[in-house]
């Protein structure tokens, strides 16, 4: 029942954003970009143009007089391109101006044309595609495990899916914006002190909601419900604050580095990267290790025995709360530099993602959330080679499904008697 909603909610948000593709998208917006491709005086339809920036990203084919008109939702430069495949064969792009820095100022529009002539297109092998995807998917499973283990202890230890999550993750992003650009603090001061914020968040959510709920017996399904509702809160209350425009922390968007092939990664992409592994095996040896963390798996296997052990629940749960905010915060200060850019509603875009990955790995196994959050990350960029990068969020949980239909309990779970 949960996989059930959990895919008619990720298909009907992927539906919805890709039902406007035309010779136009974006028309609820009143900024657009727009342009006519043709050569030779003829019009070319059926030629793809992309725009991104600003935590945006859209796509929309020329239609058949040339024509192509893409809405972004504010004023700003964006980066506008012709993909050249779409191009009929022998007509390429003058070189070096497929991609170009356009920005929206003072109008409401602006123009984009392109210089196309004959020519032999230089294209991208297959293998290079992949291996540049692949490290792409493992740089985003790695940030979306961070959710992930967090939410994945939660539900361990409480039994409650926690919605509000999402809103968790984009806290983060949130007071690293606050603490960097609005107080100007320094860029690792202020990306420290975001995540230390973020634990706090978690500690005084579990002190004034969650252990008075507990205390007083509510059931886990009304339980799950307020979560919900906490989790709209959140959201409106950030929209309110920073409204509905997309924020850069320092150094999004710097200049990448080519590694091998095609294969190339910011400086940021790769400190991300390595603070998201020494972070995620910091948490392992916790669990493994410590007192508290075996306290912690202990409680998910069976709280009712740890309880008659002499493990005092309440304190590992709030323990746990604090560590699930504090990764939670993080994942979404990397979030926002993978995307890149922070809005008010950014969590709740990886929301099913983070669920998707605690399902396949194992309910209530954290480090079955590692490895399916890090499989989820794969699946979305890789599947992008065969499918609409618009609809990669459900190519990745219809795998989601086929290996749940063959482990039921998840890649890492157990089973269990029912009845």
């Amino acid at each position: 029942m949960f996989l059930g909603f959990l895919f008619a909610a990720l298909l009907l948000q992927t539906v919805s954003a890709t039902s406007a593709r035309a010779d136009e998208v974006g028309t609820e917006y009143e900024f657009y970009f727009a342009g006519n491709v043709k050569y030779d005086s003829e019009p070319l339809e059926g030629v793809t143009i992309f725009v991104e920036g600003n935590g945006y990203e859209a796509e929309v084919d020329t239609a058949a007089d040339g024509k192509w008109k893409i809405g972004v939702p504010e004023k700003g430069t964006y980066t506008v391109t012709l993909n050249e495949e779409t191009l009929p064969e022998g007509v390429i792009v003058a070189e070096g101006s497929a991609s170009v820095e356009a920005e929206i100022k003072l109008t409401n529009s602006k123009i984009v044309n392109y210089f196309l002539g004959e020519g032999v297109r230089e294209t991208t092998s297959f293998w290079d595609q992949l291996a540049e995807r692949i490290v792409n998917g493992l740089n985003f499973g790695l940030l979306l495990a961070l959710a992930a283990v967090g939410a994945s202890l939660v539900f361990g230890t409480t039994g409650l899916s926690n919605f509000a999550h999402g809103e968790m993750v984009t806290f983060g992003a949130v007071m690293a914006y606050v603490f960097a650009n609005v107080l100007q603090w320094p860029l690792w001061s202020a990306l420290v002190a975001a995540v230390i914020v973020s634990a706090l968040f978690g500690f005084t959510l579990d002190t004034g909601l969650w252990k008075p709920l507990r205390r007083k017996g509510i059931g886990i399904v009304q339980v799950m419900i307020v979560s919900i509702g906490l989790s709209l809160l959140i959201r409106y209350v950030f929209l309110y604050f920073i409204g509905g425009g997309t924020y850069q922390l320092p150094g999004a968007g710097e200049a990448r580095i080519t590694l091998f092939g095609t294969v190339a990664l910011s400086v940021t992409d790769m400190v991300s990267m390595g603070v998201s592994v020494v972070v995620l095996l910091a948490v392992a040896w916790w669990l493994l290790r410590t007192r508290t963390g075996k306290a912690t798996r202990a409680i998910s296997d069976n709280p009712s025995l740890a309880a008659a052990s002499g493990i005092d629940v309440d304190k590992v749960i709030r323990t746990v709360w604090i560590l699930a905010a504090a990764l939670a915060g993080l994942a979404g200060i990397l979030w926002a530099y993978f995307r890149p850019g922070i809005k008010w509603d950014m969590g709740t875009q990886i929301l099913l993602l983070v669920f998707g990955a605690i399902v396949l790995g194992g309910l209530g196994t954290a480090f079955g959330a590692l490895i399916g959050a890090i499989i989820v990350g794969l699946l979305v960029e890789v599947s992008t080679l065969w499918i609409p990068s618009d609809i990669k969020y459900v190519g990745a949980l219809v795998v989601l499904i086929g290996v749940l239909l063959v482990k039921p309990q998840g890649l890492l779970g157990r089973k269990e008697r029912i009845g």
